[in-house]
C-alpha cells in the first residue's frame, strides 16, 4: 500500500465508469477520497473495495448535482474541508440525437450538470486551493469540444465550455500554484452511451477506449504538465498546431474598424 499522503481528492460522478477509475488510481497514488454521485449503494461498494485495496480513507457523499440544495452541500464541503487538494469534475451526461429530435428539458438538465454544476464546484474549491498554496482541478470535457459535429450540439456546446473554462482557469490560477487540466476523451467504454441513446455495441471497436486506459493516459498527461490531454491523439504536435493557430488569431480579434474584406465604411465610436 502507498503510504504517501497527498491530501484528499473529491471526485464527482464517482460511482462508476471514468469517475470510479479516477478514484482507484488516485487512491493508489496516495490520496484520500470523497466520492460524490447519486447512487449510494454503488458508492458504498466502491468505497469498501478501495479502502480494502489501498488502505486510504474513503468518504461517500451521495448527491444529485442537478438538485440545487444537494449541489450547495457539496460546494460547502469544498469550501470548508482544508484537506482537499484535488477536484475531479467528472459528473455529466451526453446525448446523441440531433437538437431537433431532442427533449429541450433534458438539454437544459445537461447544461445544468455539465456547465453550471461544474462551474459552481470549481468556484467553491479554487479559493481554498489558492489559499493553501496549490492543488489540482481536473475537468473532464470531450473531443466534441473541438469536434461538435459528432454528437448532439448541446452536448458539444457544454464540453466546449469546459475546455474554454479550463483554459481561462489556467491563465488565472497557474501563477498561484494551482494546476488545471482539461481531459478530452474520445469514445470510452462506459454507461455514457446507453444514457446518450447510442448503444456502445453500435460503435466500431477500433475507436472505443477502456475507461482504465483513458484515465491512465489522462493522469500521465497531468504528470507531463499538459493543460489539454486528448488520450487518443498520437502526436502532441497536432494539438500544438491547433492551439498555435488559435493564438495566431489573437492580435486581430478586436480592432476599431471592420476588416477591409467586408467593405464597410468606418464609423467613429460615439
Amino acid at each position: 500500500m502507498n503510504t504517501r499522503h497527498l491530501g484528499t481528492a473529491l471526485i464527482t460522478g464517482a460511482s462508476s465508469g471514468i469517475g470510479a477509475v479516477y478514484a482507484d488510481r488516485l487512491a493508489r497514488r496516495g490520496y484520500d477520497l470523497i466520492l460524490v454521485a447519486r447512487n449510494r449503494d454503488r458508492l458504498n461498494r466502491l468505497a469498501k473495495h478501495l479502502t480494502d485495496a489501498t488502505g486510504r480513507s474513503v468518504q461517500i457523499f451521495p448527491a444529485d448535482l442537478n438538485n440545487k440544495a444537494e449541489l450547495a452541500r457539496v460546494e460547502e464541503l469544498l469550501r470548508k474541508d482544508q484537506s482537499i487538494t484535488t477536484l475531479v469534475n467528472n459528473a455529466g451526461f451526453g446525448a446523441g440525437a440531433p437538437l431537433l429530435d431532442s427533449d429541450i428539458d433534458k438539454m437544459e438538465e445537461m447544461i445544468s450538470l455539465n456547465v453550471s454544476a461544474l462551474t459552481r464546484l470549481t468556484h467553491a474549491a479554487a479559493p481554498g486551493l489558492v489559499a493553501r498554496g496549490g492543488g489540482t482541478i481536473i475537468n473532464i470535457a470531450s473531443i466534441v469540444a473541438i469536434a461538435p459535429e459528432l454528437l448532439n450540439g448541446v452536448y458539444g456546446g457544454t464540453k466546449a465550455f469546459v475546455l474554454a473554462f479550463t483554459q481561462s482557469l489556467h491563465h488565472e490560477l497557474s501563477g498561484k500554484g494551482v494546476r488545471v487540466q482539461a481531459v478530452l476523451p474520445g469514445a470510452t467504454a462506459t454507461e455514457f452511451w446507453g444514457v446518450a441513446g447510442v448503444p456502445i455495441e453500435h460503435l466500431p471497436t477500433q475507436i472505443v477506449m477502456s475507461s482504465e486506459d483513458m484515465v491512465d493516459a489522462s493522469l500521465a498527461g497531468l504528470d507531463q504538465g499538459e493543460l489539454v490531454t486528448i488520450p487518443a491523439l498520437p502526436n502532441a504536435a497536432d494539438w500544438s498546431a491547433f492551439e498555435g493557430a488559435r493564438q495566431q488569431l489573437a492580435p486581430n480579434l478586436s480592432h476599431a474598424q471592420p476588416a477591409a474584406r467586408y467593405g464597410v465604411a468606418r464609423k467613429q465610436v460615439a
